[in-house]
């Protein structure tokens, strides 16, 4: 683990010996972080923009297939494939900054052992050198070392140039930690309970840093929703869970919880973080234009196709319930005229021919009428709705039919430039409704 995180604490370090700044070096180290993953940032906004425009083709799939789960998940895939989108790159790259959080935490909790390079026999001697269980009495630190969740970085702000020395007799790559930044004690954890610690400048700084670090990504939140709707007006314009809450809490309880060296870098991470925003958002104009063209083409294939489907829907309607009167007709004619067999006679219970389809219930002078010895079985009721579902199955096969014929259809004319968009409402009484029979 140690050797996975030494790239991390290598680049700390850079910039730590570079302007001798512990607070300093955290924010550069974020910069760095920040313009490494600016180009995979900016794919994956890109996708999530081209993911925007590709709705309403979305929409239309789950209306083709609704009926079958599978069909519209290869279909979906296929799109996707054909776009050149992948769903989930635009939010992964939201959770970057958590990922880099994890290695950086473990650098600024263990100091001693990433930036010193120190073992834990060195350390174990550095207590009595340091006189830990005095400095823990009087600073209010879990005096057992092996608990204390920060001993380490406690221990490191120890060290000073007046015990440099000694401590490097003991470790010879220590080095004093210059953990002030404006005064404030980088190596300390924030304490919310700001009425039970002396009223300094370093409690109440520290006090307020996770209030700030909030704030700020409460702003950057804002900022990203703003920017979005600029170059993008049909975005919605309401925030989500996500945006408006879920991140300034996380930023507060990071605060509270870890050494203020990391509320250092989640406020400066922020700042940055909406820097890029505004840089993407100019970056991306091009993209906003395409995608806003794209819903557009949709939403007047749309209401095309709506038009054309509600119309084809009636007239193939109109002709099954014709056919259906019919050969209703016909079947009622044929049974009053010409002797035959009641195939209905031939149902047992739930099974619709268990007899067989050729079985003469007057052969033999008449049947008893089938009956469940636990419960009555209405097999008229059982008929009927196994007719009900029938019908819908055709139903939802039929619109799935039209809707592919018609989409294919209209998109066809579109990039033909032969389709026009049209304000023509639906006639009334055409709302793909089969006459009623007489």
């Amino acid at each position: 683990m140690k050797y996975l995180l030494m790239p991390f604490a290598w680049l700390l370090m850079f910039f730590y010996n570079l302007f001798n700044n512990y607070g300093l070096a955290i924010i550069l180290f974020a910069l760095v972080v920040k313009v490494v993953l600016f180009p995979f940032a900016l794919k994956g906004k890109r996708s999530m923009v081209k993911m925007s425009a590709l709705t309403g083709k979305q929409q239309r799939l789950q209306k083709q297939y609704a009926n079958n789960k599978e069909k519209y998940n290869a279909e979906l895939t296929a799109l996707y494939e054909r776009e050149q989108v992948n769903p989930m790159s635009g939010c992964l790259w939201s959770f970057v900054p958590l990922l880099v959080l994890i290695p950086l935490y473990a650098i600024l909790r263990q100091p001693l052992l990433y930036m010193m390079d120190a073992t834990t026999e060195q350390i174990n001697t550095l207590l009595t050198t340091l006189n830990w269980s005095g400095a823990a009495a009087a600073n209010g630190w879990t005096a057992d070392f092996a608990k204390a969740p920060y001993g380490q970085l406690q221990l490191a702000s120890l060290i000073s140039p007046a015990n440099l020395e000694a401590v490097k007799a003991v470790l010879p790559k220590a080095f004093a930690i210059n953990f002030d930044f404006f005064g404030l004690s980088l190596a300390q954890q924030p304490q919310w309970e700001i009425w039970k610690l002396p009223l300094t400048w370093n409690n109440i700084g520290l006090f307020l840093m996770p209030i700030v670090s909030a704030a700020i990504s409460l702003l950057f939140s804002i900022v990203m929703t703003k920017t979005n709707n600029i170059n993008n007006p049909d975005a919605p314009r309401q925030g989500t869970f996500m945006t408006y809450v879920f991140s300034p809490l996380m930023a507060l309880w990071i605060g509270y919880a870890m050494p203020a060296g990391l509320c250092v870098y989640w406020i400066a991470n922020s700042l940055f973080s909406m820097i890029q925003e505004v840089i993407a958002a100019q970056m991306l104009k091009k993209d906003y234009a395409a995608a806003a063209e794209a819903r557009r083409k949709q939403e007047l294939l749309d209401k095309e196709e709506e038009k054309r489907k509600k119309e084809l829907l009636r007239q193939e309607r109109a002709k099954r319930a014709e056919e259906k009167k019919k050969g209703g007709k016909k079947k009622k004619e044929a049974k009053e005229t010409e002797p035959g067999v009641d195939l209905t006679a031939s149902r047992v219970g739930l099974r619709a021919y268990a007899r067989g389809r050729a079985y003469d219930p007057d052969r033999f002078g008449g049947v008893t009428p089938y009956k469940d010895p636990d419960q009555t079985v209405d097999e008229d009721a059982i008929e009927k709705a196994r007719e009900t579902k029938a019908e819908k199955a055709e139903e939802a096969a039929l619109e799935a039919e039209i809707t592919a014929k018609v989409a294919a259809e209209v998109e066809a004319e579109y990039e033909a430039g032969t389709l026009e968009e049209t304000s023509e409402e639906t006639p009334e009484g055409s709302e793909g409704e089969a006459p009623k029979e007489e």
